[in-house]
């Protein structure tokens, strides 16, 4: 019992660590980028949801018939579990552990579920107690800065990949109207360091940077 436990826990420590790249590269190479035949998740995404929620005050929803533009179709989920499963499928079978497989599809399920959460609630905040919370404005500000630099900050729960990989951004290059509200940090520049910016660039560093790639 406490050896299957053991590699339970592996299991979900490992898909947990897995789980940040595989948003990072879903999120980066084909939600951010037309992909051959495969152009729903840019259009999706980068087309229409970045068109509604920018990194300015519409960041946050104003129209109510957008509100469906925040969360993945329903169908999304199950089907990104089931790809990021098979690694870990196979790291069960080549182990002859299938705790770890149990884990794994608890990391990954939980990842995907907590993700929608967090997602929905930066997008539509509603003065929740989470909120408030230092991780929330964390990574509230994390996604902020993704929404007005597209081509950095990937993550939205578990930044690891975007430390890992050169793409994280803990501060804007450049003093812009970023949102605000209790939920919101700030993330200018350090004063004295930023300059002014009319934000006239982001459509082109944004969608162009992911049409691009």
């Amino acid at each position: 019992m406490l050896i299957d436990s053991l590699w339970t826990l592996t299991g979900f420590i490992t898909a947990l660590i897995f789980v940040s790249f595989y948003e990072w590269v879903l999120h980066r190479h084909i939600m951010h980028r037309p992909l051959g035949w495969l152009r729903y998740p840019f259009q999706a995404h980068a087309v229409v949801h970045h068109h509604v929620f920018k990194g300015d005050r519409t960041y946050h929803l104003h129209n109510e018939a957008d509100k469906e533009t925040i969360p993945m179709a329903w169908w999304n989920g199950p089907l990104l579990i089931v790809v990021g499963m098979l690694p870990m499928l196979a790291l069960a079978w080549a182990v002859g552990s299938w705790g770890i497989a149990l884990g794994a599809v608890l990391a990954i399920a939980g990842y995907y579920v907590v993700y929608e959460y967090l997602h929905w609630c930066m997008h539509l905040p509603k003065a929740r107690r989470f909120e408030r919370s230092w991780l929330f404005h964390r990574l509230n500000g994390h996604h902020i800065l993704h929404h007005r630099y597209m081509h950095k900050n990937f993550n939205v729960l578990l930044p690891l990949a975007d430390l890992c990989l050169g793409t994280l951004l803990l501060r804007s290059k450049v003093r812009f109207a970023q949102p605000v509200g209790p939920s919101v940090p700030d993330v200018q520049p350090r004063r004295g360091t930023g300059t002014e910016d009319v934000g006239a660039d982001l459509p082109a560093e944004g969608l162009g940077e992911s049409a691009a790639g």
